[in-house]
């Protein structure tokens, strides 16, 4: 089963992927985006600096180099094996942040992320739902993104919010507010329900 996390900076996502893949057992693959391989990597620490301008559809292109890298390298490799894979962000993130937030549209921004993807969209994305004031607030780094502040994350959590309707049948979302446990019996409920 090929399961992501995505939500607003803050959400908890990190956290919810390490516990549910302990939970899946040791063979499943946790992967996180941009990263994964060497390439893209390297990709993410550009997109993470602060001191660098990017213009926004630079910005996705540089995203999708490196799910595109991952997914070849990683994750369909791993897929075909068997291997439960449970990715921290996906190609969801690309569609909030660069098609909603960066107001490139998320029709369009969609339509070329499936082609990059090649229609690899995971079984089960677990949208993790908290108030953006809430999320800024638990982020723990100062990344590109969380440095641009509030409006970014509002807008953000809006683009998820479509996200989760256009594409609800394999979206589940769920409250991230409360504990760590609550938040991971939430999540493996979803799992569960889903067949995982």
């Amino acid at each position: 089963m090929f399961i992501s996390l995505e939500g607003i900076d803050g959400s908890g996502k990190s956290t919810q992927a390490r516990l549910l893949a302990e939970a899946l057992g040791p063979e499943t693959l946790t992967i996180r985006e941009p990263g994964g391989t060497e390439a893209a990597e390297r990709i993410r620490e550009l997109l993470a600096d602060p001191s660098v301008e990017l213009d926004p559809f630079a910005e996705l292109l540089l995203f999708s180099a490196a799910r595109a890298d991952l997914i070849a390298r990683v994750i369909r490799p791993a897929i075909e094996a068997g291997v439960d894979v449970v990715a921290d962000r996906f190609a969801d993130s690309s569609v909030a942040y660069q098609g909603g937030a960066r107001e490139l549209g998320t029709s369009y921004v969609l339509s070329l992320t499936d082609t990059v993807i090649d229609g690899l969209w995971p079984d089960l994305t677990v949208l993790l739902r908290v108030e953006p004031e809430l999320g800024l607030g638990r982020a723990d780094g100062e990344d590109r993104f969380e440095s641009e502040g509030l409006e970014l994350q509002r807008a953000v959590a809006e683009a998820y919010d479509e996200i989760a309707q256009i594409a609800s049948d394999r979206v589940s979302v769920i409250d991230a507010e409360g504990s760590v446990e609550e938040v991971h019996r939430r999540v493996m409920d979803v799992v569960k329900d889903h067949g995982g």
